[in-house]
């Protein structure tokens, strides 16, 4: 039974926390337009509508581990929270701050987080852990993406 007050909540810190890293990013699509993109980048489009869905699977997947009455349960939330400021700073530092070489790295360890949360979740029941699966599949292409632009518009 689908409890609607905290599928909500879920979805509310999920999208939420993409919508604040948009808002805080605003034009930053242009200037990302405007550096030497490496093969296979999609174009602009293709970020927010990935990213929304992205974000609306990860907070289901949360609602899921939510849900759970288990020991587990809570250090699986904390590892979904620390991913999700990670995802969030990520964001900043490689739009805002334009320092492509340490969000390559930073993108690195969300990625780590991302699989441990994953696992996590998959332990709590595994309809959460592979509705995280794209999401990590999507931040190893976007590691690639990252690592491209670093490369190519070095100095």
């Amino acid at each position: 039974m689908i409890k609607l007050k905290p599928l909500a909540v879920s979805l509310f810190i999920a999208l939420g926390t993409g919508g604040l890293s948009a808002l805080l990013t605003q034009g930053a699509m242009e200037r990302y337009r405007e550096l030497e993109q490496p093969p296979l980048s999609p174009p602009g489009w293709v970020f927010p509508v990935v990213w929304s869905a992205l974000f609306v699977l990860m907070g289901v997947a949360a609602y899921l581990v939510w849900m759970r009455d288990s020991t587990g349960r809570n250090g699986a939330l904390a590892l979904y929270g620390l991913q999700l400021a990670l995802n969030f700073c990520w964001t900043l530092i490689f739009f805002n701050l334009q320092n492509h070489a340490l969000a390559f790295f930073w993108l690195l360890l969300l990625w780590l987080v991302i699989l441990l949360c994953t696992l996590r979740f998959f332990k709590e029941t595994p309809a959460a852990g592979w509705l995280m699966v794209p999401y990590l599949i999507w931040v190893a292409f976007a590691g690639y993406l990252n690592a491209g632009v670093w490369l190519l518009n070095a100095g």
